[in-house]
């Protein structure tokens, strides 16, 4: 997502504020990693407790996930004005700003407060993500810059990971919900209130931490020199008549849709009683399997594509995620689990090959190229309402056919892209 100028990368930058620099920013990737997943277990709290049919509670993802499409543009503009690691700063403030909302929202019980929410956490991340990939690119040796990203993707992963865990434990029952037609309406209420205070709980928490990394990286923003950071101009639509491009743009979208939507219907998928019939709270922390395979497979394709075309790579594991959600909605039990859940290691490699297979030949226009790529992501907003849509009107396995269709396009792409 990054937007680097090689103006900032000729500025010499001391050894040890480059560490620490890149330290700091591995946090980053942490901290927007943690808080992103954390949605997944937002879907069934919030589906139970406004009482949503799959689409409407599919709403979190949307409002997290429109944040990239609307964002993107005004992040690099921002970045761009005010230097690297000020932009840092805002975007922290803003997803700050996101979490704090968590509170009036469960105060007020009203389900639109949480996208609300949402949608003004996503843009703060989206301005972290346009700043923080720059920095990792600047703070160090430019031969190594794509190993430091690669870390970098790593400890993000470790935020998805550890996430699922966490907030199923602090947002998820342990026991089966209440009968709410049994509930009066004082009941009720109480019951919402109480349910709501557990969601706003880690977003309070989160925003804490964030109040403490605004504070790190306003003392520590001289350690990098301003620059001139200019955004690109325009939306470079222009670009999209290049085909291994406009496939790649189409291959986010679907990548990202499909995960997300997988991701989103784990808990109700795994506590239903044709596979694991467990809690919603056993299921939620089941929920860092799926993005913990994501996370070993990273370490895993970076070694294999040294020796492998990376589009045969991306087609092979496209394939891989298509026949295990296969296998999980024809199967029932533990192995319909494991399938599902083993997904989340096909998905690893997906988007970093997507994004850098999309970027080849393209040189000058490659900020812009780079921005409709990141708007691509969008897909995470739009799939998802799109598999529960099809989730209400016939089951969550008929629902595994939207993600689905979206892998047999990243297959086409990687084979696209190995042969050209």
């Amino acid at each position: 997502m990054a937007q680097t100028p090689q103006a900032a990368s000729a500025q010499s930058i001391a050894p040890k504020a480059d560490t620490v620099l890149f330290v700091l920013s591995l946090g980053l990737f942490f901290i927007w990693g943690f808080a992103t997943v954390l949605i997944d277990i937002l879907v069934p709290k919030l589906k139970a407790l406004f009482t949503l049919n799959y689409a409407e509670a599919m709403l979190t993802q949307f409002a997290f996930f429109i944040g990239y499409f609307v964002f993107s543009l005004p992040a690099g503009a921002i970045v761009g004005r005010l230097g690297y690691m000020r932009g840092i700063v805002v975007g922290l403030l803003v997803m700050t700003a996101g979490c704090l909302m968590f509170a009036p929202a469960a105060r007020l019980g009203v389900y639109e407060g949480f996208l609300l929410a949402l949608f003004i956490m996503s843009g703060g991340i989206t301005i972290l993500q346009v700043a923080a990939n720059a920095v990792i690119s600047i703070v160090g040796p430019q031969a190594t810059s794509s190993s430091r990203l690669t870390l970098a993707q790593a400890f993000n992963s470790l935020g998805t990971f550890i996430g699922p865990f966490v907030g199923a434990r602090l947002i998820l029952s342990d026991s089966a919900a209440p009968d709410i037609s049994s509930l009066t309406t004082a009941e009720l209420a109480a019951m919402r209130a109480a349910e709501a205070a557990q969601v706003q709980a880690p977003y309070l928490g989160i925003a804490a931490l964030l109040v403490v990394l605004v504070l790190v990286f306003w003392f520590k923003r001289d350690l990098l020199p301003r620059h001139d950071a200019k955004p690109a101009q325009g939306l470079g639509l222009n670009l999209l008549a290049k085909p291994r491009l406009l496939f790649g743009v189409i291959a986010i979208f679907a990548y990202v849709g499909a995960e997300v939507s997988i991701g989103s219907i784990l808990v109700n998928y795994l506590s239903a009683s044709e596979r694991l019939g467990v809690t919603e709270q056993d299921a939620g922390q089941l929920v860092s399997l799926y993005w913990g395979g994501a996370m070993v497979g990273r370490f895993i394709g970076a070694f294999v594509m040294r020796k492998v075309s990376p589009g045969h790579v991306l087609s092979f594991c496209a394939l891989g995620a298509i026949t295990l959600a296969a296998v999980s909605g024809l199967t029932t039990g533990l192995l319909s689990a494991a399938a599902i859940l083993s997904v989340g290691l096909m998905n690893s490699i997906m988007f970093p090959t997507i994004f850098s297979q999309s970027l080849r030949g393209i040189n000058q226009d490659a900020p812009q190229a780079a921005g409709l790529l990141c708007m691509a992501i969008v897909g995470g907003a739009l799939l998802p309402v799109a598999t529960g849509a099809v989730a209400d009107r016939a089951s969550l396995v008929v629902a595994l056919i939207v993600p689905i269709l979206g892998y047999f396009w990243i297959v086409f792409f990687g084979r696209y892209a190995a042969k050209t």
